[in-house]
């Protein structure tokens, strides 16, 4: 029971963190970015959404996006960040996906304010919140020299957490052409968030889409993005083998060490059943169908402890994280039945092979030594 419910959770765990760290890199570079060489602006950006579009099917969504560097200010705090414009109609991005306070309103206006999202962490070090002005400075045309500064005066409308505090401290979001006016570039973009349908086929897109638009476009996937993010995942799963292969013989140990207990125990008992005429392979399927009660009782605990605990934490979130280091907030799991499948058919294939040795041993007594002083 104990074995199964630690290999459950601790898959869960594993899974839950791929999943949560896929998830928050998607929100922030979705599968794929297209970029210029030598960070040049890209012009036609509907054009371009358009012909890729057609050209590769394995595209779903496309979103032309302007990211540059700039600073925001409030009443009391001044801080540097990420100011990245996108267009609602089209947007793909950790503003829309993740918003926890507030209302996704980056609409243009004719006259007054425009709106600003910001991430939960920046709002909390610029002591901001829902319906507060900050100030956005930034440097315009493509020279970005210090002589072209420019700012704007935004309303905060929402605010966003994805839980890794880099990103939620950075990334501001404003419409797209709020940020072409600020970094005066015109009508032109820094490239494009692209989802795809299917992520094994990112490798070959990445190479496909630059080749099918020409110089001076090229793509990154976000596996090459977040090298070290990924790298981290693969490898906190190398070990789980290792622990897998522990846990199973020290399982294994448990049920062999169990029935051999019992044959000794019943020695006297197996030496009168022969007696009466029980056959080898009857003693042998005996012990092995005690064996494998042993085992699918233990599974059936196991499952249901590890559904238990891991319902528990994803319900009230018992153990937080240091974002900082983690990327996320709490311990993620994700129930997968894949991973109780798995860890169940082999804790049932190994107790049947435990069952095995106790049952040869109790087959071979021999009936007249053991009824010699019954």
């Amino acid at each position: 029971m104990l074995g199964v419910a630690s290999l459950i959770i601790t898959l869960s765990i594993l899974d839950g963190f791929e999943k949560t760290i896929k998830d928050n890199v998607v929100s922030f570079t979705s599968h794929m970015q297209l970029f210029a060489f030598q960070n040049q602006m890209l012009s036609e950006p509907e054009e371009i959404v358009h012909k890729v579009m057609a050209q590769f099917p394995e595209v779903t969504e496309m979103a032309p996006y302007l990211q540059r560097e700039g600073m925001i200010r409030s009443a009391k705090n001044i801080e540097g960040v990420l100011i990245k414009g996108v267009d609602p109609a089209n947007d793909i991005s950790a503003a829309r996906r993740r918003l926890i306070q507030g209302t996704y309103d980056l609409q243009e206006k004719k006259e007054g304010i425009q709106n600003i999202i910001l991430g939960k962490r920046l709002a909390d070090k610029l002591e901001v919140t829902i319906g507060d002005r900050v100030l956005v400075y930034a440097l315009g045309g493509n020279s970005l020299s210090p002589t072209q500064s420019r700012f704007m005066q935004f309303r905060v409308c929402g605010l966003y957490e994805t839980g890794m505090a880099d990103y939620d401290e950075s990334f501001v979001y404003i419409h797209l052409r709020n940020a072409q006016r600020l970094f005066q570039v015109g009508p032109c973009v820094s490239g494009y968030d692209i989802l795809v349908d299917d992520i094994r086929k990112l490798d070959a897109l990445s190479l496909q889409i630059p080749e099918y638009l020409g110089y001076p476009y090229y793509a990154k996937t976000m596996f090459q993005m977040y090298r070290n993010l990924f790298t981290w995942i693969e490898l906190q799963k190398k070990p789980v083998p290792i622990i897998l292969g522990l846990i199973i013989i020290v399982a294994t140990v448990n049920v062999i060490g169990t029935l051999l207990m019992m044959v000794m125990e019943k020695s006297r008992q197996i030496g009168v059943l022969k007696a009466l005429g029980m056959t080898q392979k009857d003693i042998i399927r005996l012990f092995v169908i005690e064996g494998l009660h042993i085992g699918v009782i233990g599974t059936i605990l196991g499952n249901a402890l590890a559904f238990i605990l891991c319902w528990l934490e994803v319900r009230y979130k018992f153990f937080p994280l240091p974002a900082g280091i983690y990327f996320m907030t709490h311990v993620p799991i994700d129930l997968s039945f894949w991973n109780f499948f798995l860890v169940s058919s082999i804790a049932i294939a190994m107790s049947y092979v435990a069952s095995l040795l106790p049952a040869r041993a109790a087959a071979q007594l021999d009936p007249i030594r053991l009824l010699r002083f019954y």
